[in-house]
């Protein structure tokens, strides 16, 4: 268990935030895989919700298989933050997530995001004012500094505490470095060193079980946050809680299971977003779940043309028949097309053959980068 202030969770797995992604549908589809307790939503504008822009309200919607449920502000003005929180309250979220580490020029250039972490006063301040207005739990998701030469978090969590943070979520990389590079372990370490009180979650290049071990058993942090690593791989929570608790690394899920659960988070696409910008918004989609098929470039180019609910059907169809060529009389992979789990290469034995290696999992395209 893990508690932020009043709020007591059942699990230390958490889904992460990531803007384009991590919408009502995939929620949904993570929390039926199963692992994980507390899911939070897209970053969004604390001023759109306060003057009730639809688009800032979709990135919120929600419903009653979704809890408990977090949302994630972003906004430099104390007084809008705080309305803004206010109101998610009394529509019923469990908590608010205030985002210090997102490194978009967007974001920052108005004080928010990463910029957060240069400003430790005016910071504290605005969690003060939050804090102070709310029956809910506040926690800060943020990065480890502005850059090599800026590492703040330690101070900054310490007077986050003085002011009622109930949590912080650390993402083991600068701004400066956006998604590149490798998680720092020991800054994060460093981090939950520094809090007395609160717990401190990990997040960064979690795309294992063992990954999400390491980390925990590197840094002490009390539970571990995954993004990307859960849009590649939906039951990375369930397959991570089995191995913390019984050190037995459950199998990977048969290819069945993954069409089943792909064609789940599509239904809901439709169901939510209506079935021309569901499937259109699916086009992303697919491809994510196509990357543990195996061979899978008869399907992954037909997928980014996906008009419809019954063209989907057709693709999965046409795709059953033509991987057939590479399974056995199971249908499962033959050991020549068998796709290891990608696993981040810092995470890898230096010692072990460059063909086994994987590059560390790739940054999804969408809002992050256009914002």
């Amino acid at each position: 268990m893990i508690r932020f202030g009043s709020l007591e969770l059942e699990s230390n797995l958490f889904l992460s935030p990531l803007a384009g992604y991590t919408n009502l549908p995939f929620r949904i589809v993570v929390r039926e895989v199963g692992g994980i307790d507390l899911a939070t939503t897209d970053l969004v504008n604390a001023r759109s919700l306060i003057e009730r822009n639809p688009k800032a309200f979709k990135l919120v919607e929600t419903n009653a298989q979704d809890r408990p449920l977090a949302v994630q502000l972003f906004g430099s003005v104390p007084e809008e933050m705080r309305d803004a929180a206010v109101m998610l309250q009394e529509s019923g979220v469990s908590a608010i997530d205030i985002n210090m580490g997102c490194p978009v020029r967007k974001v920052c250039k108005t004080g928010g995001g990463s910029a957060m972490m240069t400003d430790h006063a005016g910071t504290q301040h605005l969690v003060r004012t939050m804090v102070g207005a709310l029956r809910i739990p506040v926690t800060a998701k943020m990065r480890l500094g502005w850059d090599d030469e800026n590492i703040t978090a330690p101070d900054l969590v310490r007077a986050l505490e003085d002011a009622g943070i109930a949590g912080i979520f650390i993402h083991g990389r600068t701004r400066e470095q956006g998604f590149s590079g490798t998680v720092n372990l020991a800054g994060i370490r460093s981090v939950v060193q520094a809090a007395r009180t609160i717990p401190v979650v990990g997040n960064g290049d979690v795309t294992t079980p063992e990954a999400a071990k390491r980390m925990q058993e590197d840094t002490g942090c009390q539970g571990v946050s995954v993004g990307r690593g859960a849009f590649y791989d939906p039951w990375i929570f369930v397959r991570t809680r089995r191995y913390l608790d019984t050190g037995i690394l459950p199998p990977e899920p048969s290819f069945e299971d993954r069409l089943r659960v792909m064609g789940r988070h599509l239904d809901l696409m439709v169901e939510v977003f209506g079935e021309k910008h569901g499937c259109v918004m699916f086009r992303k989609v697919g491809p994510w779940y196509a990357k543990r098929f195996g061979p899978a470039n008869e399907f992954s180019k037909k997928i980014v043309r996906l008009e419809t609910r019954d063209q989907y059907l057709e693709i999965v169809d046409q795709y059953r028949r033509w991987r057939r060529q590479f399974c056995d009389e199971s249908g499962e992979l033959t050991p020549r097309y068998r796709m290891a789990p990608m696993v981040a290469s810092f995470m890898r034995d230096p010692d072990e053959p460059a063909s086994l290696r994987r590059e560390a999992i790739p940054v999804p395209k969408g809002p992050v980068e256009v914002w």
